[in-house]
Parts: structure tokens; C-alpha cells; sequence
């Protein structure tokens, strides 16, 4: 499925009274669901199967009102450009296991270049930095699940 459909199928749904939207297409199922404010996609192919890779924020005891320590690490919000993911998948800082990282902390990088790749529905997506800077931050472990619109790096 095209990113573009999907972030306009997540804001669709986060911006409507519906809590749950599954479509089917050619390619694979695409499933939403909406967790409290926000908006949670989950891609699981038709031919095999995929383990989830996003844990809903909200669970067991943590429903019964404690969703801010689930937000407490996104309070401290960093200074400079946040590169964010594009979509769901597992983060990777390179290549191949042993390879050398696409990107370091106060690595310079210019718009376009590769930082890092995200496995989604066993695809590899190489990021590119959005803007040109140094790397001061990497918000995310090597093999992390990701969400869609969650910070990766810091360019300053």
C-alpha cells in the first residue's frame, strides 16, 4: 500500500469518531486502530503471517488511568530537526548486521543521504535525512519497533 494512502487513512481516522478500520487490497491488509488520541496503523500480509510490531501505550492497569508515564520519555523534547519514521516497521542503523552505521552522533549529513533503514512487512526502507546538519541525538535502539511519526534522530 502507498505511505501517502496510509498516513491519509491514519488521519482520517484520528480525526473521526471511528476506533477501528481494516482494509484489504491486492498487496497485503492494513488494519488501524485508534488508541486513545492517536492513531495506530498495523500492516500484516496475506501470505504470511507477520508478528505485530506496535504495542498499544495503553494496557491492563495502565488503562485504568495511568496513560502519562507511557509519555513521560516524550516530554523532554530535544532541540533541532527530529527526523521521524514515514511508517511502522523495526529501526536498523545499518546495512547489514556487522556493517558500519549509515549515521553517528555528530556525524554531519546533508538532505537526502541514508541514516538509517526500517523493516516493514520483511521490506527494507532506507531513511534519508530531510534536512542537512549534524546528528546530535539517535532516538532509537539498533532492531526497535517503531511508529509512524516517531522521532529517529536529532539534526542540529
Amino acid at each position: 500500500m502507498d505511505l501517502r494512502k496510509l498516513k491519509t487513512l491514519i488521519d482520517l481516522v484520528s480525526e473521526s469518531n471511528i476506533s477501528e478500520l481494516e482494509i484489504t487490497e491486492a498487496e497485503g491488509k492494513v488494519r488501524i486502530v485508534k488508541a486513545g488520541a492517536s492513531a495506530v496503523a498495523m500492516p500484516t500480509a496475506l501470505a504470511a503471517p507477520v508478528v505485530p510490531v506496535v504495542a498499544s501505550p495503553a494496557t491492563g492497569a495502565q488503562a485504568a488511568g495511568a496513560a502519562a508515564p507511557a509519555a513521560a520519555p516524550v516530554i523532554a523534547e530535544p532541540t533541532g530537526h527530529a527526523v521521524k519514521s514515514p511508517m511502522v516497521g523495526t529501526f536498523y542503523r545499518a546495512a547489514s548486521p556487522g556493517a558500519k552505521a549509515f549515521a553517528e552522533v555528530g556525524q554531519q549529513v546533508k538532505e537526502g543521504q541514508a541514516i538509517c533503514i526500517i523493516e516493514a512487512m520483511k521490506i527494507m526502507n532506507e531513511i534519508e535525512a530531510d534536512k542537512a546538519g549534524t546528528i546530535t541525538q539517535i532516538l532509537c535502539e539498533n532492531g526497535q519497533a517503531v511508529e509512524f511519526g516517531q522521532p529517529l534522530f536529532i539534526i542540529e
